[in-house]
Parts: structure tokens; C-alpha cells; sequence
């Protein structure tokens, strides 16, 4: 790597890490739902219309998180969309209608424990329509978890979850089956102050 080039990512890296400074400190608790919104799409995350995200988000790189129409992200949730590396694939993709509770976390970057130099690993994670992730779950890179998929409270989930599919546990593991014949709700406006 050249000189310039380490230069160049220095300078990527501190802008990177000011933005995501600005957005936790600074809009992350900002009590109004549209002012949030309206920062999180100056920086680059699209957000679909009737979605929110409640106080004390968490966002890494804004550029590389999509979320679709009415879908609602917890309080002090944790949104890694990060893709920094050449080549990589890191990202994350919500659907519409879908309820992601509080603290849930959801990453697309970590390190390679099996890595001589501790590299990091980046895979986009992938989230459909009607899902709804309990509290404290966790995502890791390169999930995709299908349409009308249940994640419960407190799951880690290190690979793909079907559609229609009731997962929990540590690793997550099927644990039922979402009728999936039904599912037209709508979310509802977010709440004042949240």
C-alpha cells in the first residue's frame, strides 16, 4: 500500500468515525422521530416511508443501510453497515413491515479469530418483509433471514433463517413455524418521544 493510499484511508476512517460520533451523541437521542430521520438520510441511509428508528441508535456507516417502508428499529439498536473493505460485501437490507425490538444488534463486519493478522470479515446481512426480532438478538455477518421469520429475544443467529421460521437459542435453531397466510399488518406511527 502506498503512501497516499494510507493517507487516503486515515482520512476515510476519521470521517467515517465522525459521522457515526455525530449520529450516536447527536441524533441518537434527539426526541423527535422526523429530525432523527432527516440526519439519517443526510448521511446516506435510506429509510422508507412510515419507518423509524427510536432514540439511542447505534449506526455504523450510514451509506450501506436500507430499510424498508413502516418498519420499526428499537431503542438502542445496533445497525453495523459497514463496507469498508475492496471487494466487500457488507451492508444491511430490511424489509418492509418489519419490527426489530430494542437492543437488537445487528452486524455485517467482524474479525476472523482463525486470522494470523486478525482480519476483518464483512457480509451483508439481509432482513424480509413482516420479520420480527425480539430483544437482544444478535445478527451476524451474512445472515439473510426470510419473510415473516421470527428471531426470539436474546438469539444469536449465525445463519440463514427460512421463511415463515421461528427461531431461538444460542446458536438460534428452529423452534416453530409462523402461519404465514395472514400477514398484511401495518406497524402503526411511531411513538412520541421514543
Amino acid at each position: 500500500m502506498t503512501l497516499e493510499q494510507k493517507i487516503i484511508r486515515r482520512l476515510t476512517a476519521i470521517w467515517l468515525e465522525s459521522v457515526t460520533g455525530f449520529l450516536w451523541w447527536g441524533v441518537g437521542n434527539v426526541p423527535l422521530h422526523h429530525v432523527r430521520r432527516f440526519f439519517y438520510r443526510l448521511f446516506g441511509m435510506s429509510i422508507g416511508s412510515g419507518s423509524t428508528l427510536h432514540m439511542g441508535a447505534r449506526i455504523y456507516d450510514p451509506n450501506h443501510i436500507t430499510i424498508g417502508e413502516d418498519t420499526i428499529i428499537g431503542e438502542r439498536a445496533t445497525l453495523d453497515g459497514r463496507q469498508q473493505l475492496a471487494n466487500s460485501r457488507g451492508g444491511i437490507t430490511i424489509g418492509n413491515h418489519t419490527d426489530i425490538a430494542s437492543e437488537v444488534m445487528i452486524w455485517s463486519s467482524e474479525h476472523d479469530i482463525s486470522s494470523p493478522d486478525f482480519a476483518a470479515i464483512e457480509a451483508a446481512v439481509s432482513i424480509g418483509d413482516y420479520v420480527f426480532i425480539g430483544p437482544r438478538a444478535i445478527i451476524l455477518p451474512g445472515v439473510t433471514i426470510g419473510s415473516g421469520a421470527v428471531i426470539a429475544a436474546g438469539a444469536v443467529v449465525t445463519k440463514d433463517v427460512a421463511a415463515n421460521t421461528i427461531v431461538g437459542g444460542v446458536p438460534a435453531k428452529a423452534i416453530g413455524e409462523r402461519n404465514p397466510n395472514n400477514l398484511h399488518y401495518r406497524l402503526g406511527r411511531a411513538r412520541w418521544f421514543q
